[in-house]
């Protein structure tokens, strides 16, 4: 494959094998969860790879359980299946679904720098993550005197506490006390 890392937009993995007849069980970062199996073609990546991917049909793919089940083109048996397991599913970004105006793909907030309203700076975003209620933004604490590894939780309450996002800048200002 001759695309860049930055051509992939990763929507989940393969954590393990269903059954004997070569399906795998996903979990997905897509929302909804199943959307994923509505991609009629897969790139599975290797661990720590970003270019080497190898194409995959899904056949097939439901829900099953708490997990999401598939069936991929030349994946035939429970060995095959094993083999897949820990690769990252990834999409050409020009697949992706267009956003409305104030929408955004997680995968692009990841690195944004996030400040506060009244102009301090936080950190970098690291990851997000759903609880129930908002979603929640991982920002390094990059503070003066802050301690190494630290992270502040920000949540993803639009206009209330993330009150812009600038793509072109990648900066997130925020209203949110950063030692809450």
């Amino acid at each position: 494959m001759t695309e860049q890392a930055s051509d992939w937009i990763p929507l989940g993995r393969i954590t393990g094998h269903y059954g004997v007849k070569g399906w795998v069980k996903v979990h997905s970062d897509t929302q909804p969860r199943d959307n994923i199996v509505a991609y009629d073609e897969w790139v599975l990546m290797p661990a720590r790879s970003t270019t080497d991917g190898q194409r995959y049909k899904v056949l097939d793919g439901r829900e099953q359980g708490k997990t999401i089940v598939a069936r991929l083109e030349g994946i035939e048996d429970r060995d095959a299946a094993d083999r897949l397991i820990g690769q990252s599913i990834v999409v050409k970004r020009s697949e992706l679904p267009a956003l409305d105006a104030d929408e955004f793909y997680w995968t692009d907030l990841v690195g944004m720098e996030t400040v506060t309203s009244d102009g301090t700076r936080i950190g970098k975003v690291v990851r997000l993550f759903e609880t129930g209620a908002n979603d929640v933004l991982v920002v390094s604490d990059e503070r003066k005197g802050s301690k190494p590894g630290a992270e502040v939780l920000v949540p993803w309450v639009q206009p209330d506490v993330v009150t812009e996002v600038d793509v072109n800048a990648r900066r997130i200002t925020v209203d949110w006390d950063p030692d809450f």
